[in-house]
């Protein structure tokens, strides 16, 4: 679930504008097919996989001993040795080998996150909390980065996260939402491939064993995020004694029926959880210094957005980019994308000042300023696509859901329950998603903040509830989406440094006071 998918995609990049920028959906020839597949390489004897080929690759910003190599996995794994495609996989080798006693895998969020930038971004805090336990190791999953890609063959105006997410029109209007959800299926599967619908959550499953025998260990531990949350759940359940320490950052209801559609349904109630602290820091006297006060008291931030957002619906304003007005809905996006970090909250203050001066030029935050890659698109609204099978699209129903979502969480204005065009897939779901139990090891640590506006508190706590034995739970009181290295929580990051590097764990859930 990340900010780089249309639907909820958080936390794989570390800054405000890359984190969200890249939170999402060219239509592959028959040539450009041919090229991205290819023979499966000679195995080694040891594992029956190709060996990894190593090859320093610092990302800007990163670790300067970064790693890099490319893993072979199927296409489809029902025929291993048929095509297969590329995953890009990346280390950072333990700084201390005396101290190592394993290999932690990072589990990016999205759909659409690169593990390969996150461990450029969160390596290194991450390798000093760890003191040389482990080789650190993420990747690429198909789709995203480096990794094997498909594409969707969008237009550029179906690629805005403004419009990959389904805002309704002014007054609920969901005629455009629908028209477009069928236009990108259509494009999807006309232009998307065997590629594209190899996109889902079991496949990176399979991934990720796949990875594992390649690094040739017995066990992993984990850190997964968001969405990587859910990828680390399902790993957890189908290849269980593979697992060492096992950590779920910022989780999801793990419902089989909904996943992705109830994880987006979610969200409603997840960024009214989180306005209040946006509304404090906004009315803060503290903001005056750098003229980013939106009221006086926090119970008058609310109204005055709901207000802007209703005239810029009647009055969109020309923007500092190109064709690219700020519209009611444009500045709902911003701060949706703003309510995952504290750190966000001057950017999305400041452009809601810009819109109440006529005198100003607004100038957009990059995450809803730009198009989204067609590569980002095509993966995001694969994954979530090929999982689960979505309601059909009768207008009527969708409607009615939009029109008492608005009703009652205005914030949102209906766009978490709108169609999307996972409503007029053309290739229904060949796997059944699958169901998170307590039959396994107790060796997961879960974390999760109070107010977190993209996987809210009372998801987690259905995933904690389905774990039963097997986890205990971090609650950290703290709004945002993403806690560990991310929040600046203290006892949060304890607690999971403490798990990771010595298996020490909670007795119970426990509380982490802000």
């Amino acid at each position: 679930m990340g900010r780089s998918d249309p639907f909820n995609n958080p936390c794989h990049m570390t800054t405000y504008s890359r984190r969200a920028t890249r939170t999402l959906l060219l239509a592959l020839s028959a040539a450009a097919v041919a090229s991205t597949l290819s023979a499966a390489p000679a195995a080694t004897a040891a594992t029956g996989l190709p060996a990894l080929s190593w090859q320093p690759c610092a990302q800007d910003g990163g670790p300067v001993d970064q790693e890099c190599a490319k893993l072979p996995v199927p296409l489809d794994y029902r025929d291993p040795d048929g095509p297969q495609l590329t995953l890009a996989v990346s280390r950072l080798r333990s700084d201390r080998p005396e101290a190592r006693r394993g290999t932690l895998l990072m589990i990016a969020g999205g759909p659409g996150g690169s593990g390969v930038r996150r461990l450029a971004q969160k390596g290194a805090a991450l390798r000093k909390e760890m003191a040389g336990a482990y080789d650190i190791v993420s990747f690429d999953p198909r789709g995203v980065g480096k990794s094997t890609t498909a594409s969707c063959g969008l237009d550029e105006g179906d690629r805005h996260l403004v419009t990959l997410r389904s805002w309704p029109g002014q007054d609920g209007a969901i005629a455009d939402n629908l028209a477009r959800a069928r236009r990108v299926a259509e494009a999807c599967h006309r232009n998307g491939g065997a590629e594209l619908r190899s996109f889902t959550t079991a496949n990176e499953v399979r991934d990720i064993e796949r990875f594992r025998r390649a690094l040739g260990e017995e066990k992993l531990s984990a850190w997964g995020s968001s969405y990587g949350a859910y990828v680390g759940a399902v790993y957890a359940q189908k290849y269980p004694r593979h697992t060492d320490r096992w950590v779920l950052d910022s989780s999801g209801d793990p419902d089989p029926a909904r996943v992705a559609r109830g994880w987006l349904a979610n969200m409603s109630a997840g960024a009214e959880s989180r306005f209040p602290d946006f509304a404090a820091w906004a009315s803060d006297a503290a903001r005056d210094e750098k003229g980013l006060r939106l009221a006086q008291r926090p119970q008058d931030v609310r109204p005055l957005f709901l207000a802007l957002t209703a005239k810029l619906d009647r009055e969109p304003r020309q923007s500092d980019t190109p064709d690219v007005p700020l519209t009611g809905n444009r500045l709902r996006q911003a701060l949706q994308n703003a309510l995952y970090g504290d750190n966000a909250f001057p950017q999305v203050a400041r452009l809601i000042k810009q819109a109440q001066d006529p005198h100003s030029t607004p100038v957009l935050t990059p995450d809803v300023a730009g198009a989204l890659s067609d590569q980002d698109a095509a993966v995001t609204m694969a994954v979530i696509c090929n999982d689960v099978r979505w309601p059909a699209p009768a207008a009527s129903s969708y409607e009615r859901a939009v029109a008492a979502d608005r009703a009652r969480y205005p914030l949102t204005a209906g766009m978490p329950v709108n169609v999307t065009p996972c409503a007029f897939w053309k290739n229904a779901p060949v796997e059944k998603p699958t169901r998170i139990t307590d039959r396994g090891p107790s060796n997961i640590l879960m974390v999760q903040s109070l107010r977190d506006p993209a996987t809210p508190y009372f998801g987690a706590l259905k995933m904690r509830k389905a774990l039963g034995d097997r986890a205990r739970l971090v609650t950290v009181e703290h709004g945002g989406h993403g806690v560990y290295l991310g929040n600046g929580n203290a006892c949060g990051d304890r607690e999971v440094t403490t798990f990771l590097t010595t298996g020490g764990r909670p007795a119970r859930d426990i509380y982490c006071a802000d």
